[in-house]
């Protein structure tokens, strides 16, 4: 009979192995392009990803405008991020990806104030909530903070976009989104049995996942749109990295995922390479509409295949984000 001892021996031999796996085959981004001129925002950048991405085109010199929601955590952040590159162009701006009324307030900020933008990262996310709720707006919460926000912001910004082109839009998605059991016309519905323990995480996983697919839908469809207007758009997956997703577990599960996050998971410097790679490379300054992982293009899920599911997202993304006729964003016609 295998002993505890011999059990906890193994499992953390076999950790260690995959870290090292992980860690030997993370590629890094190696461009040296130089940002000073540009203006860069990017949703979520006071901790993990984002922030790790703000610190990279900081350094490259650009104006970086940290979209977050929390004045202390974004004011940390900003200042941080000054001391470590030197530059003094970081500011932050206030922004509730839960709410449409706040994402409007923080784009005509934008539209009004910065005279350009080069790169828009779409960074932030919520993978687990304490509560599976709807916000103020009817829209599901994860579906609210991981997809609308961010379909409703780019369309407020894509004039300005536009404007500064050759542009970029980076969807952050997950490769979760692969297992998505998206049905567009049920997609703000929740399910109603009262979340339980392991049921909680199995019902926001799922819900997760619609989410990250949805990100990558709205890239395929959104590329279309802007196709010859100069401004590129991309979706990654950014490995499975140690960082603030599971903040909404509680308990045994939260303890676990912690535990699992430090013996195995790849550090946010490290997931934060291939949404660099994609908001600086000169490599994929043609390419659009694409799904990248590991700083290198790689085929879309089956299930983003599936036929006219990106443009009935896309039209039922515009009814949840209340976009008027004015604000739609229509194919280029040269």
């Amino acid at each position: 009979m295998i002993s505890l001892l011999s059990l906890l021996t193994f499992t953390s031999i076999i950790a260690v192995c995959v870290k090292i796996y992980w860690k030997l085959s993370t590629r890094w981004n190696d461009s040296y392009t130089c940002l000073v001129g540009k203006t860069v925002i990017i949703t979520g950048a006071n901790t993990g990803l984002g922030y790790y991405t703000a610190l990279d085109v900081a350094s490259r010199g650009a104006r970086v405008i940290l979209a977050c929601r929390n004045r202390d955590r974004a004011e940390a952040a900003r200042l941080k991020i000054m001391k470590l590159t030197n530059n003094t162009n970081v500011v932050y701006k206030l922004v509730d990806l839960a709410s449409l009324q706040s994402v409007r307030q923080f784009a005509e900020d934008i539209n009004r104030n910065e005279a350009r933008l080069d790169i828009l990262v779409n960074n932030a996310g919520l993978g687990f909530l304490e509560n599976n709720e709807f916000t103020a707006d009817g829209i599901q919460y994860l579906l609210h903070t991981n997809h609308v926000s961010h379909f409703l912001l780019t369309h407020l910004l894509i004039d300005k976009l536009k404007s500064s082109s050759p542009s970029r839009v980076i969807n952050v998605s997950s490769i979760a989104a692969s297992r998505s059991k998206l049905t567009v016309e049920n997609i703000n519905e929740i399910n109603k049995i009262p979340p339980v323990g392991l049921h909680t995480v199995l019902r926001d996983s799922q819900l997760y996942s619609t989410t990250k697919l949805c990100n990558i839908l709205f890239t395929i469809e959104l590329s279309r749109r802007l196709a010859g207007t100069g401004v590129t758009t991309n979706a990654l997956h950014p490995g499975v990295i140690n960082t603030e997703f599971f903040r909404g577990l509680t308990g045994i599960l939260r303890a676990f995922t912690a535990l699992a996050g430090t013996l195995i998971l790849l550090t946010p410097e490290e997931g934060a390479q291939t949404q660099i790679y994609l908001a600086v490379s000169k490599d994929v300054e043609d390419i659009s509409g694409k799904l990248f992982a590991n700083c290198r293009q790689i085929g879309l899920y089956s299930v983003a295949k599936t036929s006219n599911l990106a443009e009935k997202l896309w039209e039922k993304s515009e009814e949840l984000a209340n976009i008027s006729s004015d604000e739609k964003i229509r194919f280029h016609i040269n």
